[in-house]
């Protein structure tokens, strides 16, 4: 791993892209190219069985990890919206037959359960379409009989999130996507708005021109929780509060409707009991730490269109921060692009985090 280096600050680009010596800069920024590469697999007809089909239903069959995360997003975003039910689960079900479609999903091609999941489905007649490294058991278990979407990019596997977000809607749109309206972006759309969030997020735009630098400048010295108000944006706060883990930043993170009645016991910290009160007017964070009484800083994801009421909800919260996808200057922006913005700009706090040792 990158050792932190806590010797210089983020608008230091020289020494940032110095101290990264594993490329976690760049590993954070492929989404864009992960997704495009998935793009390419259904271009070249990796999906092309699944045309036409009537499913009974979709099973999402997720390792641990991000393939899980994916499965959740894309569930809250998309069950409403296709006309068979979508099913997220760890192993197949007994239940699933010829009339079903089932994605299995992971990083880890050496998982028994992932690889029993295909087999099972295999052997129930399923159609079955493989998201996942092609090679050890479960390329054994798929035996050529399976659809394959393996990773073309490579991402380090928290950085992987976007890639299964675009594989559980490549499936979803191969099987029917006649009646979807424009709220659903096509995979192109969504890999431009990864795009254009690591080109604001990239190591020579100084803190006041990143999103990225500046949520991870906020963010540094404080306690911290990420919420959302909807499914899909509680699971980017989950996310949010994963990532600066390899920061060395300890984040919690929960629902807005949690976060909100807990306003005033977030709102207190007592004061240190190893160290004398602090006169605020001399106290320097950089170098003493948090100010005593300074409460939990949250950080709440929600979509462009829910700012106003999202605001109005986090009112009683001492110290909130709206995340959003700010460059949706015309309000155009689809749901699943705004997520793939955010999703790369929290994959670029984490990574700026660990690079500066969290400071």
């Amino acid at each position: 791993m990158s050792t932190p280096t806590p010797m210089f600050d983020l608008d230091d680009s020289d020494a940032l892209i110095s101290a990264d010596r594993d490329g976690l800069l760049r590993s954070a920024a492929t989404g864009g190219a992960q997704v495009r590469a998935t793009q390419s697999a259904v271009d070249e007809g990796a999906l092309d069985r699944l045309v036409g089909l009537r499913p009974r239903s979709v099973v999402l069959v997720t390792g641990e990890g991000l393939a899980r995360r994916g499965a959740a997003v894309i569930s809250a975003v998309l069950a409403q919206r296709v006309p068979f039910p979508i099913v997220q689960v760890s192993s197949t079900p007994s239940w699933v037959g010829p009339l079903d479609v089932v994605v299995v999903a992971g990083d880890d091609a050496g998982d028994p359960r992932l690889a029993q999941s295909v087999h099972g489905a295999l052997r129930r007649g399923a159609e079955v379409v493989l998201a996942a490294p092609d090679e050890g058991p479960l390329r054994d278990a798929a035996a050529g009989a399976a659809a394959r979407l393996e990773p073309r990019v490579y991402a380090l596997p928290r950085h992987t999130l976007l890639r299964f977000v675009a594989v559980y809607l490549a499936v979803l749109a191969a099987i029917d996507s006649s009646r979807w309206d424009a709220s659903i972006p096509s995979l192109d759309q969504i890999a431009d708005a990864a795009d254009a969030e690591a080109m604001q997020d990239r190591p020579t735009n100084e803190v006041f021109h990143n999103p990225a630098k500046s949520l991870a400048s906020r963010i540094v010295g404080r306690r911290a929780v990420f919420t959302g108000a909807s499914d899909a944006t509680v699971e980017l706060a989950r996310h949010g509060a994963e990532a600066v883990l390899f920061g060395g930043i300890v984040a919690s993170s929960a629902p807005l409707s949690t976060v909100v009645p807990a306003a005033a016991a977030l709102a207190y910290r007592a004061e240190p009991t190893d160290s004398l009160p602090t006169d605020s007017l001399f106290h320097d964070p950089e170098f003493d730490g948090p100010a005593a009484d300074a409460p939990v800083r949250t950080f709440v994801v929600t979509p462009v269109s829910e700012q106003a009421v999202t605001a109005q909800r986090t009112g009683l919260l001492a110290d909130a921060e709206l995340v959003v996808a700010d460059r949706d200057d015309t309000g155009t922006m689809t749901e699943l692009e705004q997520i793939a913005m955010i999703t790369g700009r929290l994959d670029m706090v984490a990574a700026y985090l660990q690079l500066t040792g969290g400071r």
